[in-house]
């Protein structure tokens, strides 16, 4: 049974120190003879690959504060790495209008590094909201290391909505089967599992095992 998810559009936008510190309302004295250029409309800024890099990197750890989709943020940290290991810019690549050089970049990927390079804005998504679980895999939230897709893959694909069910099906390692997943995570999660519940209910032996 598949559920709706809610999903949040957020824009990184690349800034010139100056344009960061005007739209935060500070005010800095500039020295005589250091006043930036005035800008063009009609200038494309040209980011460097680290900047570009950066701004990839900087998303990947939004999406994983958020609890993203793993492999998604790792699809965002490969191509940081990638660029940073290109040898010519990026920039330039893109200008000629020659494929990006980058191994294994997926299309939405290709489409982010092209925007930051024409616009200087990355728009991307989140992928979950707590909001948007089922009932059941909300309840999974309060388990340390369970952010809303793993709650969600326990729910819908294992049947997991509480803190006992978590530790019964780790204990029979049952966990480990899922993609992803594997002795240390399972090991992990059901020490969390087992944590919630003495909380909970301090006379929980959970078969003797703390």
């Amino acid at each position: 049974m598949m559920h709706h998810i809610l999903k949040l559009t957020q824009t990184i936008e690349v800034l010139p120190s100056q344009a960061i510190h005007q739209r935060r309302g500070l005010q800095q004295l500039i020295l005589p003879g250091l006043e930036p250029a005035p800008a063009k409309e009609e200038h494309r800024p040209i980011h460097s690959n680290r900047q570009l890099a950066e701004v990839l990197a900087s998303v990947a750890d939004l999406l994983e504060r958020q609890h993203g989709n793993p492999y998604r943020i790792q699809a965002y940290r490969n191509a940081a790495r990638a660029i940073l290991a290109l040898r010519e810019p990026i920039a330039e690549i893109a200008a000629r209008g020659e494929p990006l050089p980058l191994e294994g970049l997926g299309r939405r990927m290709q489409a982010h590094i092209r925007e930051l390079l024409q616009r200087g804005t990355l728009t991307f998504s989140s992928d979950l909201l707590p909001q948007g679980l089922p009932a059941g895999a909300r309840r999974l939230l309060a388990i340390p290391h369970i952010g809303p897709h793993t709650a969600l893959r326990l729910y819908e694909e294992l049947g997991i909505d509480s803190a006992e069910k978590l530790w019964q099906a780790a204990s029979e390692q049952r966990l480990r089967q899922l993609p992803g997943f594997g002795p240390r995570s399972e090991q992990r999660l059901k020490a969390a599992a087992a944590r919630l519940l003495q909380q909970q209910e301090p006379a929980v032996s959970l078969g003797g095992v703390a």
